[in-house]
């Protein structure tokens, strides 16, 4: 008869629905899986196996992870709307990528710088003859 799972033992003494209740609170507490696996007497690699195998205990971590994140967004939201600008520039990098990154590509100015180079080396090599009154004919 092959081993039961820790997993599978909170199934049979009927304290699975209690185990996934403090799993989804660690979650949401910010404990990291490493520590919600410490929490639970199973080794990381375990939990890992968990949320590929148990659709319940993947959504326990899922959920109490989500709560707090849009608590966390909607801090930050409101920061940004009452005028902190750190915020606001947090907000702006990560929801309007394309406008607010630090850097901006810029493409094509090879091209252009080269031939700008290209026609100052001509005009240095082939200078133009100054055309005054004297060159009137």
């Amino acid at each position: 008869m092959p081993r039961l799972t820790e997993y599978e033992k909170w199934e049979n003494d009927g304290v699975l629905q209690d185990k996934l209740i403090l799993v989804q609170g660690w979650a949401r507490d910010g404990l990291t899986e490493p520590q919600i696996a410490n929490n639970l007497g199973i080794a990381i690699r375990t939990l890992c196996d968990y949320k590929l195998k148990y659709p319940q205990f993947l959504q326990a971590i899922k959920k109490g992870k989500e709560v707090v994140d849009f608590e966390v967004e909607n801090a930050l939201f409101k920061n940004a709307i009452n005028g902190n600008v750190t915020a606001q520039i947090f907000w702006l990098k990560n929801r309007k990528k394309d406008n607010w990154k630090d850097k901006v590509e810029v493409t094509n100015v090879g091209n252009e710088v080269n031939n700008q180079i290209s026609n100052i080396a001509n005009l240095i090599n082939n200078p133009k003859p100054n055309r005054g009154e004297d060159d009137v004919q």
